[in-house]
């Protein structure tokens, strides 16, 4: 199951923890965003639990994955050409089916 946001929600967090979706963002948006000054970071494929001490917002350049919420049946696939938010708190594990390279940027607050 995928899940996906409107970007006019993308500046606050989704209700409860789940993970928002943008899905190919346009240039502008990237832009206003800053999304090319954030860090790189990338993974290879494999199963990788990930837990968000702060709320991360990322946008993949490749890649696939399959982020299964820990305590919940909710599956959420995202991969290159998105623009992702996890909230702070979230707990997971990412079933990357190819490997991902992405900017990110986790909130100071």
């Amino acid at each position: 199951m995928a899940s996906s946001s409107n970007p006019d929600t993308m500046d606050t967090d989704p209700p409860g923890l789940s993970i928002a979706v943008e899905r190919n963002p346009p240039e502008s948006r990237l832009v206003q965003l800053g999304v090319r000054s954030w860090p790189k970071w990338g993974c290879p494929t494999g199963k990788f639990p990930v837990k968000f001490d702060a709320r991360q917002t990322c946008y993949l350049l490749k890649g696939k994955v399959t982020a299964h919420i820990k305590g919940s049946t909710e599956c959420v696939e995202f991969g290159a050409g998105d623009l992702v938010v996890f909230p702070k708190g979230l707990s997971c594990t990412w079933d990357v089916v190819a490997a991902v390279d992405k900017y990110y940027k986790f909130d100071s607050s």
